[in-house]
Parts: structure tokens; sequence; C-alpha cells
């Protein structure tokens, strides 16, 4: 029997002929003759969902949306090409699940992988749901933990507050944001901005990557999932909140924030 819902939609798309999975932007995604027509989302954004995005059949997004709000919904980026998302924690019977993603591999396969298909599987449903902090990896002690020292830090800061962007925390001077954080796989990570001229040199610390979307804006992250030296996350912080605030709200950081930067930095 299938163990998770993970495991249910790989058993499920990997059926049909040809295909492959891929991860694309940290989800599993589905693919034939290089077309995807599945991908497998968890969380998407913080909104919670554990789904399947599917490219279905012109009007198939409009028919299921409309009779069951519940279990479907318009996903974003690709739903407005009519693509299909699929709830799989809202007790779908998943020979319904087998069904809508044979249409939506059919929609995009060749014409003698479509036929050479046969009867749709059929499986029994997962034995065991995602549990909350499978959804959502932050909600974990652990993570909650390394979330309040980023909490303890930023909103010292002069105009400061805590707010959701993307459905990741994140903490902004004024309307600014200058700290992000969220979880990559199984680690947990802070972003900041440090400018591009230093994130070659911090990248050359294993614990330092380029973020994928902001890093050609200056920005860095660091993984503290194996340890959080507040010193060096609140030298990080402060750069980041400098850069962002203005200069009323900068004119208002307490004298100790520049020996905390510089001893960092040295640290280095």
């Amino acid at each position: 029997m299938t163990n998770d819902i993970g495991s249910a939609v790989r058993e499920v798309c990997l059926s049909f002929p040809e295909v492959e999975e891929v991860l694309s932007h940290g989800s599993p995604n589905f693919r034939v003759r290089g077309k995807t027509f599945a991908s497998y989302i968890v969380n998407h954004h913080g909104d919670g969902r554990v789904a399947l995005w599917l490219n279905a059949p012109d009007g198939a997004q409009a028919f299921h949306t409309r009779d069951e709000p519940g279990q479907f919904f318009v996903p974003p980026y690709v739903g407005p090409r009519g693509w299909l998302g699929v709830r799989l924690d809202r007790g779908l019977a998943w020979k319904r699940i087998a069904l809508l993603v044979r249409a939506a591999y059919e929609k995009v396969a060749p014409v003698k992988l479509r036929a050479s298909i046969g009867r749709t599987i059929d499986i029994p449903p997962p034995k065991r749901m995602l549990s909350a902090i499978e959804i959502d990896p932050l909600q974990a002690p652990a993570a909650q933990r390394l979330l309040d020292v980023l909490r303890g830090i930023c909103l010292t800061f002069p105009e400061t507050s805590e707010g959701l962007q993307f459905g990741h925390p994140v903490w902004r001077a004024g309307k600014r944001t200058f700290a992000w954080a969220y979880d990559v796989g199984a680690s947990v990570k802070f972003a900041f901005w440090v400018g591009v001229d230093r994130q070659g040199l911090l990248v050359s610390d294993r614990r330092y990557t380029m973020p994928v979307y902001l890093g050609h804006l200056g920005w860095i992250e660091l993984d503290v999932t194996k340890g959080c030296n507040r010193t060096e996350v609140r030298a990080l912080a402060l750069e980041s909140y400098r850069h962002f605030a203005l200069k009323r709200m900068r004119d208002r950081l307490t004298p100790e924030a520049a020996p905390l930067r510089q001893s960092a930095r040295s640290a280095r």
C-alpha cells in the first residue's frame, strides 16, 4: 500500500509511458517528452495546500472549480493557461485523481504514447496524511526557536514590523523588506541584503548561498539549521536594515549597532 501522499502522486504519475520526474523550484514535476503535465506542490507561498497542479484539458478548470470549489482551485502562474489545482488532502478518491492525471498526460503526450496507455492505474488511498510540520517546516519547534532569534534582533531596530511575503516571515523597515526567513528542504535560511560586491566573499563559506530570486539584487542567504550565531545574524540584519531604512530611522539606531557590525566582519 502507498505510504503517503507524495508516494501516491509518484505512483500515479509514473504509471504512464515515458514519464520522468524532475525537481523544479523545489517541487516534483512530471514530464513526458519534455512537456510538464503535473506538479506536486505543498504549501505554495504559505497557502497550506497539499495539491497537484495539472495541465488540464480545455474547460476542465472552469467546470471543476465551479462545481467543487473545496476540492479544486485555480493555481497561481499557470492558472490563466487553464491548469487545474487538485486538493489531495480533502478526501478526493484516488481513482478520480488518477483519471484527472491521465487527462493531463493525454493533453501533452504524443499520439503514439496516448494510444499505449491501457487501463488507468487504481491505487489505494495513502495510509498517512502529511503532518502540519511536513506541510510547513517552519512550524517545527527548532525552526520556531530560530525565528525567535531573528525576530528578537529585527524588531529592536526603529520602525520595524513583521509580516508575511509569499507565505514567508519577513521583517520590514517601514514598508521595505530587509530580512526573510524560509525553509529549503530540511534547512532553515535567513536572507539579507549585503550588496553584490560582498556576495562573492560570503559564498566562500558554505553556509552562505545566493537566493534564487533575490541573488542578482545583492541578497545572500545564510543556513542557520546547524547553528545560529546571534552576533553574525545581527550584523547582517543591521546592514540590510541600514540599506533600506530612511535616514530618520537610521539616525535612531542605538550606539552599540556599529561595534556589533564591525565585530561580525572581523570574525569573517
